[in-house]
């Protein structure tokens, strides 16, 4: 067996490797990040708002007939 072809493939795998940790922990951060956006605006959300939201067809019309 080659020494300098393992060597080199050896030194390829682990440079393989590093690339795929440097975009996981690149995609980690991301996600963290949007996580705490969410986290943040849910906690300042007001209540009417998150209501509207779930059920934007109530408080459209106001019915005047008496």
């Amino acid at each position: 067996m080659d020494i300098a072809l393992l060597s080199m493939a050896l030194s390829q795998g682990q440079v393989q490797q590093q690339a795929s940790m440097s975009v996981m922990k690149i995609a980690m951060d991301q996600a963290e990040t949007g996580a705490d956006g969410l986290t943040k605006m849910m906690a300042t959300a007001d209540v009417q708002a998150l209501q509207h939201a779930t059920q934007p067809h109530l408080g459209g019309n106001i019915d005047l007939k008496g």
